[in-house]
């Protein structure tokens, strides 16, 4: 079947009067209620995430009227590595992009999302990685761009891979939002109840049981296990009842090892280095190997906390998968206190430690154990805890479970992939019509 597929280069499957193209080439001074400009950067897992405030005056817009998005294009980021694509949505006809951004017009004779995995596939990826050009930033050319060969199906077999691949991508993104709003609650309580103390304050104010229930979302029993006054403390007010404990002393922070030292025994047996890297990544592809043979305590699996310490400072229960903790990573344990619980109170020095950490007259900014024990934490009575966690650790196996699926669903794209775009796989007829 693949066989008898055409290969075309992809400058041939565009608009003729756009093309392939770059965007403003010098985008100056934002204004306010001007035309939104998509950057690089701003092209991340298949979507376009821009920032509304990075706006243009409709005259800079215009000068660049190819570029001036319609929906349906793909971008691509050109200073990355390749891979990075995404088809612009009709809700963002009308903005434009940087220079840094390819837009690719397509005619009607392809399907757009079948040429957008093309893109995403691992030979394209190569193919124009084996391309880039520049010496100090490498960049993909745009001559380069048109010359990539795009296998060219029957049109009913472009949108049933397409369709395949998108529903896989659609259930990611379902899990992505579904994340973002089970975030926004665990951590919306987090800080409610012991950051902010809303159910003492509104207590001690004198606010009536069924009112402070109704406006909180409380059970009665729930809030009867709240104070109704507060004690000094050298954080200021607490709740009465509570104390005030060191970051360090609510949970172990173990440091990673120098696992260049700890070389794999063969090339069947070893763990992914988890580094800075993969931990934003949230993922081992491409990561450096070491040896299984390690103290399990420095193993990482799924649901893990991680902080990164040094570098680029980072918080994050961590779903890549079975893994070796690097140095420059803690790993956060705790066999006193819930895992949301000591990961929201690491999370709610973050700042602080950022800040600790760019005034570092180094390098690689850090911080040191002195300011995890300076780093105060409010901790409640047991009774109060134990509810809190009943609650909050069910959202918490949630956003790990989405997390697992979300990873294993992009195995299973990145798997099918290239055999879809090859034809080693047979697509039924009729999906994507």
């Amino acid at each position: 079947m693949a066989a008898e597929w055409s290969h075309v280069p992809l400058g041939d499957l565009c608009d003729p009067n756009r093309g392939i193209t770059y965007g403003i080439v010098k985008v100056g001074e934002f204004v306010a209620g001007g035309v939104p400009v998509i950057r690089g950067g701003d092209i991340r897992g298949g979507m376009i995430e821009y920032d509304d405030a990075k706006r243009v005056s409709q005259k800079v817009s215009s000068q660049f009227e190819r570029t001036v998005l319609r929906g349906g294009e793909i971008l691509i980021n050109l200073i990355s590595e390749p891979g990075h694509t995404a088809i612009v949505s009709p809700e963002l006809a009308g903005a434009n992009v940087s220079r840094d951004v390819g837009v690719i017009a397509l005619n009607d004779e392809v399907d757009h999302r079948f040429v957008d995995y093309c893109l995403k596939s691992p030979h394209s990826i190569q193919w124009l990685s084996s391309r880039l050009q520049g010496s100090v930033t490498q960049k993909i050319n745009l001559g380069t761009l048109r010359q990539l060969l795009i296998p060219i199906p029957p049109i009913a077999q472009q949108r049933a891979i397409a369709h395949i691949l998108a529903t896989l991508d659609d259930k990611i993104d379902l899990n992505r939002r579904i994340n973002e709003t089970l975030e926004a609650i665990s951590q919306a309580i987090f800080r409610s109840w012991f950051v902010d103390f809303g159910p003492v304050y509104a207590k001690a104010s004198g606010e009536p049981p069924e009112s402070i229930c109704r406006r909180l979302r409380l059970t009665p029993e729930l809030l009867a296990l709240f104070p109704d006054r507060f004690i000094d403390s050298e954080l200021g007010e607490i709740p009465e009842g509570w104390n005030v404990r060191p970051l360090d002393t609510i949970a172990d922070y173990l440091n990673g090892l120098a696992l260049q030292k700890f070389p794999p025994e063969s090339d069947t047996e070893w763990l992914p280095v988890i580094k800075i890297a993969q931990l934003k990544g949230g993922s081992t592809v491409g990561a450096a190997r070491a040896s299984q043979r390690l103290d399990p305590a420095y193993v990482v699996d799924d649901g893990d906390v991680l902080f990164s310490w040094s570098g680029s400072l980072e918080v994050d229960v961590w779903c890549g998968g079975r893994g070796a903790l690097n140095q420059h990573l803690f790993k956060v344990t705790s066999k006193s206190f819930p895992k949301w619980f000591f990961f929201y109170w690491t999370k709610e020095h973050l700042e602080n430690f950022r800040s600790i950490a760019a005034g570092k007259a180094v390098t690689m900014g850090h911080i040191q154990r002195k300011h995890l024990t300076e780093a105060l934490c409010v901790v409640p009575t047991n009774p109060l805890l134990e509810a809190a966690n009943e609650i909050v650790t069910q959202i918490f196996e949630a956003l790990i479970g989405n997390r697992q699926q979300t990873r294993a669903l992009a195995v299973t794209r990145d798997t099918l992939l290239p055999k879809l775009l090859v034809g080693e796989l047979r697509v039924p007829e009729g999906l994507g019509t």
